[in-house]
């Protein structure tokens, strides 16, 4: 899926993202990288990873197109969230690019208000970055 993210990727930016992303770091105990099956098919994924204490960083978020616009990231949003509060995390922080709409109105939808920008990213004009107190999210 994170192969089927980068072509994503390619079609809206002209090439694939370059943010070094170590696979460990999603890795117990400060991190977890979650699939979304449906009817036995990957349907997406989203992860997450440390950022600082007390801050996690979603990462590789993705809904594959043919499971679109059925509620799956607001779903896998939620599972992300509410595993980084049982990880102990205050605060969730992403970034996302302005040629991605679907998820600027998703993330603004859940809550999350505009963050100076980090990562790889910064500075590029392309980046929007995001954070969310996870002290007032509960989805159960």
């Amino acid at each position: 899926m994170i192969a089927e993210l980068q072509q994503e990727y390619i079609l809206r930016y002209g090439g694939p993202d370059e943010t070094p992303v170590d696979p460990r770091g999603f890795d117990p105990p400060d991190g977890t990288f979650l699939i979304a099956e449906l009817d036995g098919d990957l349907a997406g994924c989203a992860g997450l990873r440390r950022h600082d204490q007390g801050i996690a960083e979603l990462k590789r978020m993705y809904v594959r197109p043919t499971y679109r616009r059925r509620g799956l990231a607001r779903l896998l949003l939620g599972a992300v969230e509410d595993r980084a509060l049982a990880l102990g995390y205050r605060q969730l922080i992403l970034e996302t690019g302005s040629e991605q709409p679907e998820a600027l109105a998703l993330y603004v939808a859940s809550g999350y208000q505009p963050y100076e920008n980090f990562g790889y990213y910064q500075g590029s004009g392309l980046d929007c970055s995001f954070i969310k107190d996870l002290a007032r999210t509960c989805h159960r």
